[in-house]
């Protein structure tokens, strides 16, 4: 006798309605056709925004930017028939129009795609926010993309072109737009028509300036799509900009997929069909017959619905038991899309055990190296701590601060390692190394970083500032913004690093006093005299960092004699001469009014008084466009500290703090600029 326990009833039963589900939905095709959006079917990733129905790809701002975001539809969409085993085929028709506020700045284009991933959201630039610029083959897309800027990397042929993409941005087969009598970048609303015909193993794509379907494609592909669309597939679309002011939008769209076979009805194996049995006229049914037949057909409809509820009532039973059971390992699931815990052997062999080849950074508390992981053709940052009681304070602040937070402009954590003594974080790979790197150690062969570049830094800086002193359930406190802090991903947009001396602080609470760490030339003078880190000491730092961008200079340059770049610049304002403190390496190429608004930015965020100073949101606000620059007094405020003892030693070695040091220890550690 076989004995089924309340799990293998509750199996069954998941199979045998799962198996009944699946039958109906991939017997069917699926259509849509929406004339305006809502957030109720579609998924708004990156950048994207929602407005009067009209779908907005990339950020509306007046100043060039990098962006990229993403419009999914939420439900995932069957392309393969169970039925003829074979991939059916599809048609989309929408709408969309490239503007650009600034006529002269464009790029870099939007896609429709094709992708069995749901979060398909990849970098700014070139990428189209189809591609991860660290980590090329991890999305998975076929995709129709619309080009508006010609990049030589992609193999692009012009920067007005409309190509078919799988997997990779060089594009199988490209045309430009202009010989169907279309310009992607004429402001106007542009129809657009994708048809896949399965049977014909053909893709064909059609543009217009009207409603009406136009005869001939702009682009006729010969291809089986058969091996790159799976079971069930999200379809959307995605754009990018890098450094220019060019908006995408998509204002109505309609989506079909047809070939499937019709639905066969299933009957119960219970049921007999009608022409099953044949019943001869001349037999009459008798009362006792009559009896029987009523009865066999109650017992027919109460069998089988007996048989259901008893396997509601096991399944019923058997999920409360089995999701208590489970709960460890769906929390473990859940870890999985977030940091992740790497062995040792396995950074081990992505670094080429620690090579000195690979080494891409030094920093205070270790160094970094660039991994390249084979399985999956990823390549990302590893840093190595250096073994000390101090390294594991900054690599458990690290960890634990960074883990949490999720910004497009920081440098994500992919994982850590705590194994043979080893204190190891894994990062996503900046191409474009630290903006310390970019801005200082130019070869005489190469340019100086653009101006839109520096202007997109700036604003990036102050909004993942904005996020950590403003938006976090608990306010992170840096301590350490400086230019070597700041990453710069493939489209050069900033991503800020290196959390060990960051700080968790509940908002609006009083900071406590600590023993006080930076490098010379960011540190805000209140944090050198009286120790205590707070939003205002970030802001400090920060706006040495604008001045940095907009001059090209250190905060401290040691020459003949000492240059501290924010009296510079002070005297410079001072004198009405505030425009020559622009970087002589850009040769003037920069707008007037950015490069004055930067330098003022920069000098109210580090003026001496931390009361005058504005928050990171105003900072925003005011880069954007947004609200009205803060005055800036033509004469360097100065500060008088007490001639008493700054701070006691109840002070320096609160009770939140008395884990970091030893109690003998009263220092004031800083990092010397080389």
């Amino acid at each position: 006798m076989v004995v089924f326990s309340s799990s293998h009833f509750l199996i069954f039963f998941i199979i045998f309605l799962c198996s009944y589900t699946v039958l109906i939905v991939s017997s069917q095709n699926c259509t849509f056709d929406l004339q305006s959006f809502t957030l109720r079917n579609f998924t708004l990733l990156g950048d994207s925004y929602l407005r009067n129905g009209v779908v907005g790809l990339t950020r509306e701002l007046q100043v060039p930017s990098s962006s990229s975001g993403s419009l999914i539809y939420n439900n995932p969409i069957s392309f393969y028939d169970q039925e003829t085993k074979k991939v059916v085929s599809f048609s989309t028709r929408f709408a969309f129009s490239v503007n650009n506020i600034n006529p002269t700045s464009y790029g870099d284009g939007l896609a429709f795609f094709l992708s069995p991933d749901n979060q398909t959201l990849g970098s700014s630039g070139g990428y189209l926010g189809l591609v991860n610029s660290s980590q090329l083959t991890k999305n998975k897309f076929v995709a129709i993309e619309f080009d508006t800027r010609q990049d030589l990397h992609f193999n692009d042929p012009d920067d007005n072109h409309v190509g078919l993409d799988i997997d990779s941005l060089i594009s199988i087969k490209t045309a430009n737009v202009k010989l169907a009598g279309v310009d992607l970048k004429s402001r106007n609303l542009i129809s657009c028509w994708i048809d896949y015909k399965s049977e014909e193993r053909k893709l064909l794509v059609f543009l217009s300036y009207s409603s009406l379907k136009p005869e001939k494609p702009i682009l006729n592909v010969d291809i089986d799509l058969s091996e790159y669309l799976k079971e069930f597939m999200y379809v959307g679309f995605a754009a990018s900009t890098e450094g220019s002011t060019e908006l995408h939008c998509i204002e109505n769209w309609s989506f079909q997929t047809f070939g499937f076979s019709p639905v066969r009805k299933h009957h119960s194996p219970h049921n007999v069909s009608d022409n099953s049995v044949v019943v001869n006229p001349k037999i009459q049914d008798s009362g006792h017959d009559k009896h029987h037949k009523r009865l066999g057909l109650g017992l027919g409809i109460a069998g089988p619905a007996f048989f259901c509820a008893v396997l509601v009532a096991f399944g019923w039973i058997s999920f409360k038991k089995w999701r208590g059971l489970n709960t460890e390992k769906n929390f473990k699931a859940e870890l999985v899309t977030g940091p992740r815990q790497f062995s040792y052997k396995e950074l081990r062999s992505a670094t080429r055990g620690f090579h000195s080849s690979r080494i891409i950074g030094n920093g205070a508390f270790g160094t970094v190296y660039k991994a390249f992981f084979v399985d999956s053709s990823s390549i990302a940052a590893v840093k190595r701590s250096k073994h000390s009681h101090e390294s594991k304070t900054e690599f458990g602040a690290e960890l634990s601060i960074i883990a949490c937070l999720r910004h497009k402009n920081l440098v994500q954590l992919q994982g850590w390692c705590i194994e043979k003594g080893e204190l190891l974080l894994v990062y996503d790979f900046m191409p474009n190394g630290s903006l310390d790197k970019v801005l200082y150690q130019e070869s005489e062969h190469v340019n100086p970083l653009k101006w839109p570049y520096r202007y997109n830094i700036a604003v990036g800086l102050a909004s993942v500032l904005t996020y950590l002193h403003q938006e976090c359930e608990q306010q992170v406190i840096h301590r350490d913004i400086k230019a070597s802090n700041i990453m710069l991903d493939g489209s050069y947009n900033a991503r800020l690093g290196d959390f060990g001396l960051a700080r968790l602080m509940d908002h609006d609470k009083s900071p406590v006093s600590t023993l006080t760490a930076g490098t010379m030339g960011y540190l805000a003078p209140e944090y050198l005299q009286y120790g205590k880190a707070t939003e205002k000491t970030d802001v400090f730092s920060y706006g040495v960092v604008i001045l940095e961008l907009a001059c090209g200079r250190r905060p401290i340059e040691d020459g003949h004699e000492m240059v501290n770049l924010v009296d510079w610049v002070w005297t410079l304002y001072s004198e009405s001469r505030i425009i020559e403190a622009a970087d002589k390496r850009l040769n003037g190429d920069f707008k007037e009014e950015e490069m004055k608004k930067l330098l003022l930015v920069g000098l109210s965020c580090a003026n001496p008084d931390s009361n005058e100073r504005p928050c990171m949101r105003r900072v925003f606000q005011i880069l954007n466009n947004e609200a009205e620059p803060i005055f800036v007094p033509k004469v360097k405020p100065t500060l008088t500290f007490s001639t008493s003892i700054p701070l006691s030693i109840d002070d320096i070695f609160s009770d939140s703090e008395e884990s970091e040091a030893p109690e003998d220890e009263f220092e004031i550690r800083v990092d010397l600029l080389k």
